[in-house]
């Protein structure tokens, strides 16, 4: 009881804040996720303060690495929150993954199909009532040699245009040295500095006055990946590139090492 109330799990209260409750599954992924992320690094939560205690919000975040979810997952509920990710729909045909992602109330992704915009629709009602909701926008792992954020799609503008709530970005670095999906290496051992920054929410009210169009959705989308790219360059303490990595240029995928730990 002790270590369940140490490790924050859903149901317990550990300040004066009260924790979003989440029910059964997002337990279960917290008595999960907390001892699996301590075995596998020393990972640091920085910007806890970021995560609103209440309301709607979306977190726009990179993706280096398959393990990034269960990172933020735990730095979300850190902040007592429950998170809910807008992700791709293969991840519910998956035996185990299935039925977890179901029972936790997270948002099924149908790309480059007509259900498409239903899970927009699905992600934005969240937020009406009142969710916290995690979204890639990137669309995979990123492909960029270096590991910094690429392209990416502009579904997520319009869940930020939807309403007037905290859009926070989050940033991810050290996970790729645990799991690296394209080098097909996973090296738990020994344990990676790993780190998970919030930055201030994104002001986005001059956009919020102009008609909703392709080019606004384009502006928005690097705005909010603008602001992740200097997120993670005040991480890695580098300078961030000019512009985004598409994929179909030259390199296969982020570079192995301190470039891209």
């Amino acid at each position: 009881m002790i270590g369940l109330r140490r490790l924050g799990c859903d149901g317990w209260e550990d300040g004066l804040v009260a924790r979003e409750k989440g029910g059964f599954w997002v337990g279960l992924c917290a008595v999960t996720f907390y001892p699996l992320i301590w075995l596998v690094s020393r990972w640091r939560a920085e910007g806890l303060d970021k995560i609103p205690a209440t309301g709607p919000a979306l977190v726009v975040a990179n993706h280096i690495s398959y393990l990034d979810p269960i990172y933020t997952a735990v730095f979300v509920h850190r902040g007592r929150r429950v998170p809910r990710f807008l992700a791709k729909s293969s991840l519910w045909e998956l035996p185990v993954a299935g039925p977890v992602m179901r029972g936790a109330g997270q948002i099924p992704v149908y790309r480059d199909s007509a259900d498409a915009q239903q899970s927009l629709r699905a992600g934005i009602q969240a937020m009406r009532d009142g969710k916290l909701i995690v979204i890639y926008p990137e669309g995979t792992i990123t492909r960029d040699p270096e590991g910094w954020p690429m392209h990416s799609r502009t579904g997520v503008a319009r869940l930020a245009l939807s309403g007037e709530f905290p859009v926070v970005p989050m940033v991810h670095w050290g996970t790729l040295q645990v799991y690296d999906h394209y080098g097909k290496k996973f090296r738990p051992l020994p344990r990676k500095e790993v780190v998970v920054r919030c930055g201030e929410p994104v002001d986005l009210s001059a956009f919020r006055d102009r008609p909703v169009d392709a080019a606004l959705l384009r502006e928005v989308t690097d705005h909010l990946m603008s602001a992740v790219r200097d997120l993670l360059a005040e991480v890695r303490k580098e300078n961030a590139p000019a512009e985004f990595y598409r994929k179909g240029k030259a390199g296969t995928g982020p570079v192995e090492g301190e470039a891209a730990s």
